[in-house]
């Protein structure tokens, strides 16, 4: 299967479809007739052969056959169950390969009994052809239990389907085509297309019902959060999804869902650089209330430092990790634990810990310099840093340069359970030195 980059979801809803229920022949009186299962199970398996499906033939009907009068090209139709898996109506045309589509591309509006001389699925082993879509809807990396689908249209890559799920979530799925529940699928949230113009749009259920999985996710977070509104923010590269709720009491949140489940949560507050932040709410009061948060736990580790704005890191186990830029220019890295105290790193020993400063102009050299003069390295006033590596004992190495132009040193730090610096050695006798200057 071609993939489908989800940076292009504006493409893809600009994408010529082929709609699936294109073929029409005379349709086979019901119940399946013996001398049709006979036809069907002698010659669908070498269509199906020619149509390189991966398709084990457990029953077949052989429907009709129609002749073009123009052309004068014989076109047969049959219908094949495939075991456990997806079964498919096949047009063969005489010296042309087969056409394949999907029971669920053929299949008739939900509720809608199929048109007049339409072709559905109707073997019995086709009998609920969305109870096949379970293995392809775990390639394509979603939790999903269907209640509904249907087939959106073709290219000649790629086979469109919409799923609705229980629970109120639906995506768009783009598999191969044809349709093969063994390969490789791509699915993208519904609602990435509700505000979005072109042909490719959610039928099966509404924006608001999709939406409403927002209150599943504040339940979840357990923050107090009672729903007022709800938006969808967006997806990541890695496939999360990433909602707004705005609550009752005016405070609002952005939860990050991986594989259908609550993965993180951020207050306004935190998520100013999470795929633009809260709209629902008033982000600027929330960005206040957060940096004297932020204020209040860096001055109970210590710091003094008066927070003007902030950045959110990653978080480390259960730490929240921020960068901190302070009201008097300049800037660390508080470690902020649920419970208890945390630390407040200048930039220079942040580096030691993993973290790069980027808020302000604050290199956190003078603190890499006093570091220095614990040593008796009193000459050097750093002028550059980076971290050079992890020890075998677990220690960090920070090359630093010197601005009176001679050799640097190496600068060992412990980490735990606070950055210490514990020695200093010369370039010139460390090895491994790259900073201008050090070599």
């Amino acid at each position: 299967m071609r993939p489908i980059g989800w940076g292009l979801v504006a493409a893809l809803c600009a994408a010529v479809l082929a709609p699936a229920a294109v073929i029409s022949a005379p349709k086979a009186a019901a119940p399946v007739s013996d001398a049709q299962r006979k036809q069907g199970m002698a010659e669908a398996p070498a269509v199906v052969q020619a149509a390189s499906l991966g398709c084990q033939v457990s029953d077949a009907r052989f429907i009709g056959k129609a002749n073009d009068p123009k052309t004068k090209v014989a076109t047969s139709y049959y219908e094949v169950a495939c075991g456990p898996g997806m079964g498919y109506i096949l047009q063969a045309a005489t010296g042309a390969a087969p056409s394949v589509f999907s029971c669920i591309e053929m299949a008739p509006p939900a509720g809608q009994p199929p048109k007049e001389g339409a072709i559905t699925c109707v073997l019995p082993g086709n009998s609920d052809p969305k109870a096949q879509l379970a293995p392809l809807l775990a390639k394509a990396g979603v939790q999903c239990v269907p209640e509904k689908a249907r087939g959106i249209g073709q290219t000649k890559a790629n086979t469109f389907l919409e799923v609705a799920c229980q629970g109120g979530a639906g995506y768009v799925v783009i598999a191969s085509s044809p349709l093969d529940t063994a390969k490789p699928a791509e699915a993208q949230n519904c609602l990435n297309f509700d505000d979005a113009g072109g042909n490719v749009k959610c039928e099966l259920s509404d924006k608001a019902a999709r939406l409403a999985v927002v209150d599943r996710y504040a339940q979840s977070a357990n923050n107090g959060c009672t729903v007022k509104d709800r938006r969808f923010v967006g997806n990541s590269k890695d496939g999360a999804d990433y909602y707004e709720a705005a609550c009752q009491d005016g405070k609002g949140y952005i939860y990050k869902v991986a594989s259908g489940q609550l993965s993180q949560t951020w207050s306004c507050g935190q998520a100013v650089n999470i795929l633009g932040g809260c709209t629902l709410t008033d982000s600027r009061q929330a960005t206040a209330e957060q940096a004297a948060l932020y204020t209040k736990l860096a001055r109970n580790a210590g710091s003094t430092c008066e927070v003007d704005h902030y950045a959110q890191f990653p978080m480390r186990g259960n730490d929240e990790v921020v960068e901190l830029a302070c009201k008097s220019g300049s800037g660390g890295v508080g470690i902020f634990p649920a419970t208890g105290k945390g630390q407040v790193l200048d930039c220079g020993r942040a580096l030691a810990a993993g973290y790069k400063c980027s808020l302000t102009k604050d290199t956190g050299y003078a603190a890499l310099t006093e570091d220095l003069r614990k040593f008796n390295q009193k000459t050097c006033t750093v002028s550059g840093a980076r971290v050079s590596g992890k020890t075998p004992k677990g220690t960090i190495m920070v090359e630093v340069a010197c601005s009176d132009g001679y050799k640097g040193y190496m600068i060992e730090y412990n980490t735990t359970p606070t950055v210490t610096a514990i020695g200093a050695t010369g370039c010139a006798f460390a090895g491994g030195c790259k900073l201008p200057g050090n070599v």
